[in-house]
Formats: C-alpha cells, sequence, structure tokens
C-alpha cells in the first residue's frame, strides 16, 4: 500500500508543494503491534507508478515489495522539477559548474537537514517505524545515488545504510573524496553501490572513478556490497533489476 500526500519544504522551494509517499508492508494491517525498518529514498515519483514518473517508466517498487511480502517501509518525496536545476541544487552537496546552467548551488545539506529533522520525525510519529539508527536506510539513483553516499557518511549518526545506485560521482570528486576520507563513521556501516556497464562510456575514467570510491570505502571499513551491473543502464527499467540486489544487502541480518 502506498499512501500519498502533499507537502512543502519552506527552505528550499517555499509554499511549493510536492508529493510524499510511503509505502508500508501489506502484513502492517494485519499485525498493528508490529514495527518495520525504513528505507528512505529520492525521487519519490519515479519509485511506484509509471504514471508519475519522469520518463514513463517506474521502478515498480511497491509491486516487488508486495510480491515478496517485505517487511520494510518506505518514504520518499517527489524531486524539484525546475527547469533551472532544481533537482540537481537540491541534490547535489556541492557547488558545481554545469555546461548548460553555469553554476549550480549544491543545497544537498539543506536537503539533509529537512529530511532528518522535519520528514523523519513525521515518518516515525504516524507510521510504525523503528527508528532507530540500525534500522534507518537511504537509497537513490544517480544524483540521489549520490546523495546516499553523502548521507550516510555525512550523517553516520542517523544512516546505517545506504543503496548508491549509479551514483553521480564523477564531479566535485575532491570534496567527495574528502568527504569519504574524514567523515566519522561507525562500525558496521553498510554500502551498496553499483553501475551499470554500458554507462562506464558516459563519463571519461569512470571505471578508475568507481575504483577509486570502492577504495576510499573499505579503507574506511565500511562492508561493502559493489557491483558493475552486467549490460546496466542510466535508467528505470535497469535500476528496478536491482531492487532484489540492493534490498538484499540493506536487509541482510536485519
Amino acid at each position: 500500500m502506498v499512501i500519498t500526500w502533499d507537502i512543502t519544504i519552506p527552505k528550499l522551494t517555499g509554499d511549493a508543494p510536492r508529493r510524499a509517499y510511503v509505502y508500508l508492508p501489506n502484513r502492517a494491517e494485519e499485525e498493528p503491534e508490529a514495527r518495520y525498518p525504513v528505507l528512505y529514498m529520492f525521487d519519490g515519483h519515479n519509485l511506484f507508478s509509471d504514471e508519475e514518473a519522469t520518463y514513463g517508466k517506474s521502478w515498480g517498487l511497491s509491486d516487488y515489495l508486495d510480491y515478496t511480502d517485505t517487511p520494510l517501509i518506505v518514504a520518499a518525496v517527489e524531486c524539484n522539477h525546475s527547469p533551472d536545476g532544481g533537482r540537481l541544487s537540491e541534490y547535489s552537496p556541492f557547488s558545481f559548474e554545469d555546461p548548460g546552467l553555469g553554476k549550480v548551488v549544491g543545497r544537498g545539506r539543506q536537503t539533509m537537514e529537512w529530511l532528518i529533522k522535519s520528514f523523519k520525525p513525521d515518518i516515525d510519529s504516524r507510521f510504525p517505524t523503528l527508528p532507530d539508527r540500525e534500522h534507518t536506510f537511504i537509497g537513490g539513483s544517480s544524483m540521489g545515488g549520490l546523495m546516499s553516499l553523502y548521507a550516510v557518511t555525512k550523517y553516520n549518526q542517523v544512516f546505517s545504510r545506504a543503496a548508491a545506485l549509479s551514483p553521480s560521482i564523477w564531479f566535485a570528486t575532491d570534496k567527495l573524496d574528502r568527504l569519504l576520507r574524514t567523515a566519522p563513521l561507525k562500525k558496521g556501516t553498510v554500502i551498496y553501490m553499483d553501475y551499470g556497464s554500458r554507462e562506464m562510456k558516459f563519463h571519461s575514467n569512470m571505471s578508475q572513478r568507481f575504483s577509486r570510491v570502492v577504495k576510499l570505502l573499505l579503507d574506511r571499513g565500511v562492508w561493502l556490497d559493489a557491483r558493475i551491473v552486467p549490460w546496466g543502464d542510466h535508467c528505470e527499467a535497469s535500476w528496478e533489476k536491482q531492487i532484489p540486489f540492493f534490498l538484499s544487502t540493506l536487509l541482510y541480518e536485519r
């Protein structure tokens, strides 16, 4: 079951509404005393419904969770659709130069501060969550994948596990590397990270860059599940196929 409602994020987009989504496992109605881990995700409009997905194809995440009877809550929010780089700005921890947009001011920190201080408390108060760090995960793809890496390292006291699918690790590399080298991390931090084999041609030296991030995470003692997806591409249809892989990592021993 997917529940939706409109929210605002005043510090990012004022009074402009956007859609929030919460997936509840079917068993939640049958077992009202049960509590569940929560996976917070980016680009909520692309997760559940083809009709709402930006390119007409969603991840089909609720269908998979229903079919497998997975004991997990998923909470997500629609991205900023502003054509002047709203999504890039909100989903980037770092400011950068974009060839088409010019300078994009990274507002990833504001996004995460809102998610942690406003959205998460609301979810925990309204739904049957396990709110502690050990049962709080974060995930996303592309810029959302970058934000997931950022969140699980910068806010490691909140998130114990992350799924970063096709993360945008190819810009602001010095700043990202510095974060991965220096952020305080608790023992037992788990990260799933993948990249599609067909994506490797999109950016120069992408395999070396992927290897660099893998090494930084391993050097920090992260329990890492890293994959190159055979014939994987940069699209929802490809990320949908990775659902069994990243969920098994996030929920392993949980």
